[in-house]
Formats: structure tokens, C-alpha cells, sequence
């Protein structure tokens, strides 16, 4: 495998857009640790070893969790859980697509399914959702797990981000999170749709930053 990056990027026109609206660029300018979740999705086998570009995200997540440890926040491991093949769901996929998308979490505990590059500490949380969202409610134990850690803003990483992660992000805006997708943390199988997903989270449901500015926004200074 090689590990790719996406040529990632919001037109200059939108950045100005939010600045005359809001009088500044991005909507969170200060971050606190201590209320602060990364929340990683769907970083398995299945789908780490089939994308390059999802390969390539595991250094920066991997960043993102020491340092917001580090700093007294909280790491979320979310992956993907076992649902039955609905009517539905092989309808639309074909029964044979359908299947392998049921199993896509793998086997064994939340922690024995995370990418083996990744070292979940015994204080992160480890979540199984059944919908594409960390967030759905009924198909997710995530948004519970937050409030009763007395969190308010997730940091959203991990795999595809235009389909699981945008709706983990869509679903954390609704249920009045503040959001920050980390634009070189999170992948997709083209830059068009990597793109396209942040363009829509930026002009409507949370902010968008890189792996190094979310750092020095979660770093105690001295």
C-alpha cells in the first residue's frame, strides 16, 4: 500500500463568504481539551486496506489522539457493527454487495477490529455504530458516552468522508455538537468527493481544519 494525501481544498470564495458573515474565517477559534472528542470512523482493515488515501490518513489520526490525550480529551474508536441484510439494503446493493458491506467491522472486540498501526489507550472509548452515522440515534451509543464525559465538540476522522464521516458530522451539528472535520485525517476515494463533502460541511455544519491546526489549538500553552 502507499500512503496518499488528498489534494484537498475550499475555494477562496466560500473562505470569504463565511469571513462576511461571521467576521472570520473559521466558526471555533479556541478549542477545550478537556470537552473535546476525536472521534475516529470506521479505521478497519476493510477499509484501510483498499484505499490509499485512507492508508495515508493514519499517521495524522494517529497524531491527533496522542495529542488530545495529552492535552485531557477524549479518543473514540468507532467501527462499524454487524447488521442482518435487510429487503432493502439487498435490493439496493444486490445480496452478494450487501453481505460484504454487513461484515465490513470485522470480528472480535471494537479494539482487536481498529487498524493495527493505532494503539487504543484503556481510558478511549470503543464504539460499535450500526448506521453510516457515529451519531444516529438507536444505532449508536457514542452521543451518550459524550454527554456523560460532559463533552461538546468532536473532532470527526477516518473513512469515507463523504458517506460515514459526513453523516457522523451532519447528524453531531443536529444534535448541537460543535464539529470540526480535520481535512487531511479524514479520506475518500477521489479528491472531487473529499472535497465536495468538506465544501458542504464548511458553508453548513462545522468547521474545517488541518491535523496542525487542531494541534495548536488543543496544546496547553505555557
Amino acid at each position: 500500500m502507499e500512503r496518499k494525501t488528498h489534494a484537498w481544498r475550499i475555494e477562496e470564495r466560500e473562505y470569504r463568504r463565511q469571513e462576511a458573515r461571521r467576521g472570520r474565517r473559521h466558526a471555533y477559534t479556541s478549542l477545550r481539551p478537556e470537552r473535546t472528542a476525536l472521534v475516529v470512523v470506521d479505521m478497519v482493515p476493510f477499509f484501510v486496506e483498499e484505499n490509499d488515501y485512507t492508508f495515508g490518513i493514519v499517521p495524522n489520526i494517529a497524531r491527533l489522539a496522542t495529542a488530545l490525550r495529552a492535552a485531557g480529551g477524549t479518543v473514540a474508536w468507532v467501527v462499524p457493527g454487524y447488521v442482518e441484510p435487510s429487503a432493502v439494503t439487498n435490493e439496493f446493493y444486490g445480496p452478494e454487495t450487501a453481505a460484504m458491506f454487513a461484515r465490513s467491522g470485522g470480528e472480535g472486540s471494537v479494539r482487536e477490529r481498529v487498524w493495527h498501526e493505532f494503539d487504543a489507550d484503556d481510558a478511549d472509548l470503543l464504539v460499535e455504530k450500526t448506521a453510516t452515522s457515529a451519531f444516529f440515534p438507536g444505532r449508536s451509543p457514542l452521543p451518550g458516552l459524550l454527554q456523560a464525559r460532559g463533552l461538546d465538540t468532536v473532532l470527526i476522522t477516518g473513512t469515507v468522508t463523504n458517506v460515514c464521516c459526513e453523516s457522523s458530522v451532519r447528524d453531531a451539528s443536529t444534535l448541537g455538537y460543535r464539529v470540526v472535520m480535520v481535512a487531511d485525517a479524514n479520506s475518500a476515494r477521489r479528491d472531487e468527493d473529499h472535497n465536495a463533502a468538506l465544501y458542504t460541511i464548511y458553508r453548513t455544519f462545522g468547521d474545517v481544519r488541518t491535523t496542525d491546526e487542531v494541534i495548536e489549538l488543543i496544546t496547553p500553552r505555557c
